[in-house]
């Protein structure tokens, strides 16, 4: 079976019948069925609000998010984790979808595009990640209202890029070409990844209890999610995105350069991590930050205490909050702060990966209880 990127020249409201070009792979593909994985993410205009900016005001509604999850729970009970997983023999296929949101608008401020596919395949590779599983096979979907060739292969490079990080493939993919529908020179991105992990060591959480460490591995920024937030606060800061960042120790980077560092792939160095033993949950920190996505992998009745300053914070979640006068709270609920990927382990063996894993931090510990505390 082939897997093609499929150009479909669809038809604007006069158009005449699309047509469709095909590009096949060129190495043999690994068939994987979609099913089960669901994180709600919403890109909405900026808000005209002007203190204590929110996640909400800036369009972004989580709460609506976790409403609409509930909901399609009832038709599908099966969904809510990180990946989902299909049983297949001895292994579970394991599979994920994501975009790369809003990021993309700094994408065409900046013309930088050739990092934003890295962006898109580690938005579904860290996810399939956090069962335990090897990433296999990479899809993209582009989508525009004028196929700019030139642009798309930087975009794809990304992409090429992303899975060589991962250790994966890209196997083909669909450029949609859809006139009238998208902004002149803009496009979106969507990416689907399958992974497989064996069965009897799929990464599931249960055995986590009250005691075991949490350990963030440091992201490069960002990462993908919160950038309706983070466009709100540029303009209110006034700078551009060839501005130097303010109060970045030093470091000449500019505002764009800080915004479109790529998400960080952490495939190799967590399944090198896994190994060696003592993992028992992972946590990827994309929307809802570490306020909700932390408590995605306990059991019922488990919850986080995470010690606050026991990692470094980048120095751009610092000029944010303090241009935007984000609170506290919602900026752990909105960005990774400085931490992309958050194992819960053993406490047993929590000072060795620390160790073997440098940079790590120990940012914290499995409670009794609900929620995540911040002390």
């Amino acid at each position: 079976m082939t897997a093609d990127r499929i150009l479909h020249l669809l038809r604007s409201p006069v158009a005449s019948p699309a047509a469709a070009h095909r590009r096949g792979p060129l190495r043999p593909q690994r068939v994987g069925l979609p099913s089960g994985k669901r994180r709600v993410a919403v890109a909405c205009s900026s808000s005209t609000e002007e203190d204590g900016m929110t996640y909400k005001d800036a369009g972004v509604d989580i709460d609506a998010g976790t409403e609409l999850v509930r909901r399609i729970r009832k038709m599908a009970p099966w969904i809510g984790g990180f990946g989902g997983l299909l049983g297949h023999k001895d292994d579970y296929l394991v599979l994920s979808t994501d975009g790369v949101g809003t990021k993309l608008k700094l994408a065409f401020e900046t013309g930088i595009h050739d990092t934003v596919g890295i962006d898109l395949v580690a938005m579904s590779v860290n996810d399939i990640l956090t069962s335990g599983a090897k990433p296999l096979g990479f899809l993209d979907y582009i989508a525009t209202s004028k196929l700019d060739v030139d642009i798309a292969e930087k975009v794809i490079k990304g992409i090429v890029d992303g899975c060589e990080q991962a250790d994966c493939i890209l196997k083909g993919g669909e450029t949609a070409e859809m006139p009238g529908f998208y902004a002149e020179g803009e496009y979106d991105l969507c990416g689907f990844a399958v992974g497989v992990v064996e069965k009897d060591k799929v990464i599931d959480g249960k055995n986590i209890v009250e005691g075991d460490i949490l350990i963030g591995l440091p992201s490069s920024g960002v990462h993908s999610n919160g950038f309706s937030l983070v466009r709100r606060v540029l303009d209110k800061s006034g700078l551009s995105l060839t501005d130097l960042l303010p109060r970045n120790d030093g470091k000449t980077t500019t505002v764009g350069e800080a915004l479109m560092a790529p998400t960080v792939i952490y495939v190799k160095q967590v399944l090198e991590i896994i190994s060696k033993g003592g993992v028992k949950g992972l946590a990827h920190i994309t929307g809802g930050g570490f306020t909700d996505n932390i408590p995605r992998v306990f059991p019922k009745g488990l919850g986080a205490k995470i010690f606050t300053g026991s990692w470094e914070v980048p120095p751009v979640f610092k000029w944010l909050q303090q241009v935007g006068k984000i609170e506290d709270a919602e900026m752990m609920r909105t960005f990774n702060m400085g931490v992309g990927m958050v194992l819960v382990v053993s406490k047993e063996t929590a000072d060795r990966i620390v160790e073997e894993s440098s940079p790590a931090y120990r940012i914290g510990e499995v409670i009794k209880g609900e929620g995540v505390h911040y002390v």
